[in-house]
Parts: C-alpha cells; structure tokens; sequence
C-alpha cells in the first residue's frame, strides 16, 4: 500500500490510510477514531477531494 505523492501532510497521510483500511465512514466516525476535530478533517478532506483521492457523498467520505 503506497501513499499518493501529493498527500504530504501526516494528518492527511493518516485519514487517507485509514479511508484505505475502513472504506466508506461518516466524518463523526473519522474524527471519534483519530481524534481529530471536525473542522481539521473537513479542511484535509477538502484537499484530499480536490486531488481526487477521496469522494465525499453527505456525512460519507471513501477513497476513490
């Protein structure tokens, strides 16, 4: 499993990594399992989405 080259940060490396394993999760089960605010994964989310790595569908995010 390799990460893509334009996910550098490590919170943004450790959502993508997680999507990976978990699949499809609602933004409230990612942030109670890494213990991450929501406005901190809505703003990794963003530019994860704006690479096109991960797809958002309501409350639900899954890698592409």
């Amino acid at each position: 499993m390799t990460l893509p080259e334009t996910v550098t940060s490590p919170q943004a490396k450790l959502v993508y990594l997680y999507l990976l394993v978990r699949g499809t999760v609602t933004v409230d089960e990612l942030g109670a399992s890494l213990d991450l605010p929501k406005l901190a994964l809505f703003s990794i989310l963003q530019t994860l989405a704006e690479s096109d790595l991960v797809v958002r569908d309501g409350d639900a995010v899954s890698v592409r």
